[in-house]
């Protein structure tokens, strides 16, 4: 649970929100693309923070990508190649829940990937992102934390809620004795892929909406306050008076209506 209610935690996004749509804007008419990677231990938060920044920006031009499990032919391509599709055109933000990284992560605890390809993917990861980042996108990467307490805690609700049992599967089930592997396999990852162009940045979630407000906060700061001044729309007056459907439409019954 946060320490931060409900209101007071709206009341602090609410603003930031705003910041972000005036953001969005500006990434649409300059044509700049924006790529943010979110990272993190199972049950960190990734979900719940990439919802924060995209609800209320256009889904056209703010991508969320979360790939699944490699098929058998792309597990025989170019380690990046499939994310390579999935990169932000002008005009784009596309917002990564995990990426790339997965192969510093999971793969390298679980045993998914071969000591060869682990060790061929830290050589590659900062060339592949100095070339995102040399052709003009503005790559953002963001690793969110939480101590094993929590973590088990947050896998104790998803277990019990059957509105969140989809969020638990037997992979994070397997990794929970794996902990301390996990921090191993990030230490590695930061000493190899935080560089000056694509530098990472670590968020407390353990209070996940104070994690959110913090990393939406680094976010907007990171970026140009940029403004871009939307022509104003009007609403003239109908021809006539309001129309009225003419079919039959499914009402509320009772039990549906919603009182208070």
């Amino acid at each position: 649970m946060s320490g931060l209610k409900k209101k007071a935690y709206r009341a602090l996004l609410a603003p930031m929100q705003l910041e972000l749509v005036a953001l969005a804007q500006w990434v649409r008419h300059t044509g700049e693309r924006v790529l943010i990677l979110f990272e993190g231990r199972d049950s960190a938060g990734k979900g719940g923070a990439i919802q924060a920044i995209a609800e209320h920006l256009n889904p056209r031009q703010c991508r969320i990508v979360a790939l699944p499990r490699p098929t058998d032919r792309e597990a025989g391509e170019w380690y990046f190649q499939r994310h390579v599709a999935h990169l932000p055109a002008a005009g784009e933000i596309v917002l990564m829940d995990r990426s790339w990284y997965n192969r510093a992560g999971v793969e390298r605890v679980m045993g998914y990937c071969t000591d060869a390809q682990y060790e061929a993917f830290l050589r590659q990861a900062p060339l592949f992102e100095r070339l995102l980042v040399d052709d003009g996108i503005r790559l953002l990467k963001y690793w969110l934390c939480v101590d094993q307490e929590k973590q088990e805690q947050r896998f104790e609700e998803r277990l019990q809620d059957p509105l969140k049992g989809w969020k638990l599967s037997p992979v994070d089930v397997q990794s929970r004795s794996q902990y301390q592997r996990y921090t191993d396999a990030r230490e590695a990852m930061l000493r190899a892929t935080h560089t000056a162009q694509a530098p990472w940045t670590l968020v407390d979630f353990n209070d996940q909406k104070l994690g959110r407000l913090t990393l939406i906060r680094h976010l907007l700061d990171r970026l140009p306050d940029a403004r871009y001044a939307e022509p104003a729309l009007t609403l003239p007056a109908l021809p006539g008076k309001p129309q009225k459907e003419s079919y039959d439409v499914l009402s509320p019954t009772p039990s549906m209506r919603i009182t208070g």
